[in-house]
């Protein structure tokens, strides 16, 4: 018989793809504000209600549920709702599980590679490192800390974190924004184009989820980010060259930015390099470590 798996943020591409691959071994499960499917179970988070016969007989959770970051402004409002969508939502399957006496197998939890803050420097990060000290990584932390709850009060045998760099795909995401500017001849860099921009393609990150389901001996938080670094500037360029296109447009100046965006602006003018090594070294290789690669594949017409 097969493990049911439940995954939440059923709307979003990565579960979309995820789904996918999974569903010839497992199950699958979808929580969901509004029913669509037969595998489709409803949930409020703003008012904590949830169909508790999702919980049944499940194995696992992977919890991709939160508002997008890039989205919106802002807003004193919107932050709370960055934060709730991702905690609040946690805490509702926690409460559930507990009153149904249900121990998860796993808990898969989407994280951020923004863990480490906002800010471009040349140090490469790790697991290891401390969080940083702005909204994203205050964020973070608080997903993080939602998703250890389940180990600690003992609903859980494994929990992963997975730290998501952008992914990188032709259905929705940052690519899909980036490419329309460039095939206009309107695309550009921002700010100053040397921020780095940690990047993975949406077939490596749906599979570091399904290795975190099968692989026991993941556990706790890994990165999920390309080996290859890249700056925005560079990608804009990559991207450019793959749909054979001519890049002669200024560098969009910062404070632009910072008038249409607010301090949202500040996650896409800066950025850190992150390490792949944690994750590599639980014997999980990347389909598209290369950048032009990963772009060609997600590119070139089929």
């Amino acid at each position: 018989m097969k493990e049911i798996v439940l995954i939440t943020g059923a709307g979003g591409m990565i579960a979309r793809k995820l789904s996918k691959k999974l569903e010839k071994e497992y199950t699958v499960r979808f929580l969901t504000r509004k029913k669509k499917h037969d595998n489709d179970f409803e949930w409020d988070i703003k008012n904590a209600t949830m169909d508790e016969s999702a919980l049944d007989n499940i194995s696992h959770i992977i919890h991709l549920a939160g508002a997008n970051i890039s989205e919106k402004r802002w807003t004193k409002e919107r932050k709370r709702e960055l934060i709730s969508s991702r905690v609040d939502s946690a805490g509702l399957l926690l409460k559930t599980l507990k009153k149904k006496k249900i121990k998860l197998k796993s808990f898969i939890s989407a994280s951020g590679i923004n863990y480490y803050g906002t800010v471009t420097t040349e140090r490469i990060y790790s697991e290891n490192d401390p969080p940083g000290n702005d909204f994203l990584s205050e964020v973070v932390v608080l997903w993080e800390r939602a998703a250890d709850d389940f180990k600690e009060q003992n609903l859980a045998e494994r929990v992963v974190k997975v730290r998501t760099a952008v992914v990188l795909s032709r259905e929705d995401g940052a690519l899909k924004k980036m490419v329309p500017t460039i095939q206009y001849g309107i695309g550009s860099a921002l700010g100053s184009g040397k921020q780095y921009m940690p990047w993975i393609h949406i077939e490596d990150i749906c599979s570091i989820y399904e290795a975190s389901l099968k692989d026991t001996t993941i556990d706790g938080a890994y990165n999920a980010v390309s080996p290859q670094h890249t700056t925005n500037e560079n990608l804009t360029k990559k991207i450019a060259e793959v749909l054979d296109k001519p890049l002669f447009m200024p560098h969009v100046p910062a404070f632009v930015l910072k008038l249409i965006f607010g301090e949202l602006a500040d996650a896409l003018l800066e950025g850190s390099r992150a390490s792949s090594q944690e994750i590599q070294e639980t014997g999980f290789q990347f389909k598209f470590p290369d950048l032009k690669m990963a772009l060609e594949n997600l590119l070139k017409e089929r």
